[in-house]
C-alpha cells in the first residue's frame, strides 16, 4: 500500500536516491540535483514537500517552494518523481495536488514549473493536473573553449552546473543585515 506523507528528515536519503535514479540533469544544464537542493526545500517550505512511501521506502516525492525567482506570490514546483515501478497509479497527480494545495494555502497566486521540451510524460502530467503552457523559454548555451582548443569546434564541459538553491541562499545571505 502506498501512502502520501509530509517529507521528514529520515526521507532525505530515499528522496536523494530516487532523484539520482530518475533525473537527467544534463538535459537542463541550469539545474542540479543534490542533497543541498532537497534540504533547502525541506527547510524553507516543509508543507510543500511530500513523499509517497510503500513499506517505508520512498517511491515518489515532490518538492515545492513559495517563491519563484523574485515573485514571492508565485509558488514553484521544482522537483517531482515517481519510481518507474510505481508509475501509472496516479501517484504523481496526488503528489502534485498535495504540493499545490500547500503552496496555495501559503498565499501563492499561481504555481509555475518547468519541463524539458522532450519530456512528453511530464508535460502531459502537468496539463492533466491544471497547468497550462503559458510561457516558452529557449535556453541558448555557449560552452567555453578549453585552452588549446580549435575555435568553434564542439567539446564537452566537465564543470557541474550551479545549484539554484545554493544561489538563492547566497543572495539571501548577502541581503541579510
Amino acid at each position: 500500500m502506498v501512502r502520501l506523507v509530509l517529507m521528514r528528515l529520515d526521507h532525505l536519503a530515499g528522496v536523494l536516491a530516487l532523484g539520482n535514479r530518475v533525473f537527467d540533469v544534463t538535459a537542463m544544464p541550469y539545474t542540479s540535483w543534490s542533497l543541498s537542493s532537497v534540504a533547502v526545500h525541506l527547510d524553507a517550505q516543509p508543507l510543500a514537500c511530500w513523499v509517497a512511501e510503500s513499506d517505508e521506502e520512498v517511491v515518489g516525492f515532490v518538492l515545492g517552494s513559495m517563491s519563484y525567482d523574485e515573485r514571492e506570490d508565485w509558488g514553484y514546483l521544482e522537483w517531482i518523481a515517481v519510481d518507474p515501478a510505481h508509475q501509472g497509479q496516479g501517484l504523481a497527480g496526488k503528489l502534485l495536488d498535495a504540493c499545490c494545495g500547500a503552496l496555495f494555502a501559503e498565499g501563492a497566486t499561481r504555481i509555475v514549473t518547468d519541463v524539458e521540451a522532450s519530456n512528453v510524460a511530464s508535460a502531459t502530467l502537468m496539463q492533466r493536473n491544471g497547468f497550462s503552457d503559458r510561457v516558452t523559454v529557449t535556453l541558448f548555451v555557449r560552452h567555453a573553449e578549453p585552452t588549446g582548443a580549435v575555435p568553434g569546434k564542439a567539446h564537452r564541459s566537465t564543470k557541474q552546473p550551479s545549484d539554484p538553491a545554493k544561489a538563492r541562499l547566497r543572495r539571501a545571505a548577502r541581503s541579510d543585515p
